[in-house]
């Protein structure tokens, strides 16, 4: 996640602050926004990349943020503004308190996607016939907050593949998962990292 969209997800969680009647003072604004956007910046680069936070917990911890991700995500909403907001507004987080009590905005904002796919592929393996919902920023640039949203469309899975052109040319490269969909109006489309860069993307029905 760039700095500039932690920046943009931190300004949604202060206007829902406010419209919760539980605003932050200028000045707590600032604090935080510097405080995640620089840790952001310095986890930019190659090494960043090959490091997991997850690593870092134990397994009913890790346990427990991925049903919160799963549960945030059949919600609609963004698991990450969601623990934001509760952070900001004071309320505890439940099975993920310990995310704030022990580890902090910093390494928050380190889970990437791929960090979650990394240990949640194991329960979330798509197969032919499977009924999902895919989100429109897919095939078109969504403004997050934006009035209109993103929008879920339902699907079936008609075709799974490992794609392995990049990962035969170069073996530091994983093969990516792809998979076909088709709508009920009887169109098809592709969809490239399923399990990894796409995996927010869509949902099970």
């Amino acid at each position: 996640m760039t700095p500039a969209k932690i920046a943009a997800l931190l300004k949604q969680a202060f206007v829902n602050c406010a419209n919760a009647g539980q605003p932050l003072t200028p000045e707590q604004e600032r604090i935080l926004l510097e405080a995640v956007v620089t840790g952001s910046t310095s986890l930019e680069g190659s090494e960043a990349a090959t490091i997991n936070p997850l690593d870092e917990l134990t397994p009913e911890q890790r346990q427990a943020l991925l049903n919160y991700v799963e549960e945030q995500e059949q919600q609609g909403r963004s698991w990450k503004i969601a623990l934001l907001n509760d952070w900001l507004e004071g309320r505890p987080s439940g099975a993920v308190q310990f995310i704030r009590d022990q580890y902090g905005l910093t390494w928050l904002e380190q889970i990437q996607p791929i960090h979650l796919s990394a240990y949640a592929e194991g329960g979330l393996k798509l197969k032919v016939g499977d009924r999902i919902e895919v989100c429109n920023a897919l095939w078109e640039w969504v403004q997050e907050d934006s009035p209109t949203g993103r929008e879920w469309f339902p699907c079936t899975v008609v075709s799974i593949r490992d794609n392995q052109s990049l990962s035969e040319t170069d073996s530091n490269i994983p093969a990516e998962t792809c998979c076909t969909v088709r709508f009920d109006s009887g169109d098809e489309y592709e969809i490239q990292g399923i399990y990894s860069w796409n995996r927010y993307n869509w949902r099970f029905i």
